[in-house]
């Protein structure tokens, strides 16, 4: 269906994570490509002077490895891109640069920050110049109980 996809994996759930790196191998054209994007927010250093100098380096190997690790245990073949900024623009523009024809995200419980900031999901939606697919997280009841290894954050 999709030649190339963009699955942005945020903070979360490692369950959340391998269901949509399985979404996207289902959605893949034969010989497509799947990129799995991560986005580390920039954290300005005038703001935290407590962090290490290395701490963006440390942390961008630390979610390559986590992410390849997934894919490879997933049996899933996909670029690893890990990216510091700001999420919603760089998965558009590594979108835009990519050609790809879909973006696949996942949505979250809403709070308080999404209405004062908007998500990135909506900022995603908005401003993608392809399609973009909200993967929802299903009931409990649907799913089953899930194992705390499952359940645990990834990131």
């Amino acid at each position: 269906m999709y030649r190339t996809i963009i699955c942005g994996i945020g903070m979360g759930p490692r369950q959340t994570a391998s269901r949509l790196l399985r979404r996207a191998a289902a959605l893949m054209d034969e010989g497509g490509s799947i990129v799995v994007m991560h986005v580390i927010e920039h954290i300005p250093r005038r703001h935290l002077t407590e962090l290490p100098e290395e701490f963006e380096t440390t942390a961008i190997v630390d979610a390559e490895k986590k992410l390849a690790s997934l894919c490879k245990e997933l049996g899933i073949p996909a670029m690893i891109e890990v990216r510091i900024g700001v999420a919603a623009s760089l998965l558009v523009s590594s979108a835009r640069e990519k050609s790809a024809d879909l973006i696949l995200v996942s949505s979250h419980v809403t709070d308080i920050t999404d209405y004062v900031f908007s998500s990135i999901v909506d900022k995603v939606v908005r401003h993608a110049g392809c399609s973009v697919l909200i993967d929802r997280r299903p009931d409990r009841a649907q799913e089953g109980s899930a194992s705390p290894a499952e359940d645990a954050a990834l990131f």
